[in-house]
């Protein structure tokens, strides 16, 4: 089996200079991402986007010059592929919500452990979106406030899911990864995978985002979240 596989290359902006130290530490041990720069705000961020290529950049909300929410517009415009998880103090429902429109992959506090944050970064590489309590109760708390319609495919179509589909989607919901929600099923992870492609097609979802969604407006997940 081989080893040689690139490591995930991590942009860390954030105008506090000791957490940008101690986020670097903490990660410092794991092999498999490297923190490839560090900005102290999007201005300078975005300047540096134009000559390093970055898998995911760790965003801090609040920073003189540019801050996190307008520069994730103008990274998701000019590189999509970039994977962004947005930091932050403040457990705003409606921040979260804003910039999961706005493009964001996550949303983590800046008490996270490096732990966390570690499995963020790999998550959103691999699955596009990290979801937490965060996430989860912001997207819920928008749909019941705004009573947000779902897509018109979602709307018009009499979705019959199997109990074992249900079953994957709330552990989704309750942010298991996918050897977790394989273990839990009893199916191997590559048959979680597609069934979790599957789900999307059912429902009518883009992406993991819209199958909480789907789960959250079709009760399917409880309200205490």
């Amino acid at each position: 089996m081989s080893t040689n596989i690139e490591p995930l290359r991590v942009i860390i902006a954030d105008d506090h200079v000791l957490y940008r130290a101690g986020v670097k530490t903490a990660l410092s041990a794991k092999k498999d991402i490297k923190i490839i720069a560090e900005a102290d705000n999007g201005m300078h961020l975005l300047n540096l986007l134009k000559n390093i290529e970055a898998d995911v950049i760790l965003l801090d909300i609040q920073m003189p010059i540019m801050d996190g929410i307008t520069a994730l517009p103008e990274i998701k415009k000019n590189w999509p592929h970039i994977k962004v998880i947005m930091l932050t103090m403040l457990d705003d429902h409606s921040m979260i919500t804003r910039l999961m429109e706005l493009g964001a992959n996550s949303y983590l506090s800046k008490t996270s452990d490096s732990e966390i944050i570690y499995e963020a970064i790999k998550t959103v590489f691999e699955q596009e979106y990290y979801f937490n309590s965060l996430t989860n109760k912001a997207l819920l708390v928008n749909l019941k406030q705004k009573n947000v319609a779902m897509p018109q495919k979602m709307a018009h179509e009499d979705v019959k899911l199997s109990d074992k589909e249900i079953t994957i989607l709330k552990l989704m919901c309750d942010e298991k990864s996918t050897k977790e929600i394989a273990e839990a099923v009893d199916l191997s992870p590559r048959t979680v995978e597609a069934m979790r492609d599957k789900l999307k097609v059912k429902t009518g979802a883009k992406n993991t985002a819209g199958l909480i969604m789907y789960a959250v407006k079709h009760k399917l997940i409880g309200e205490e979240m």
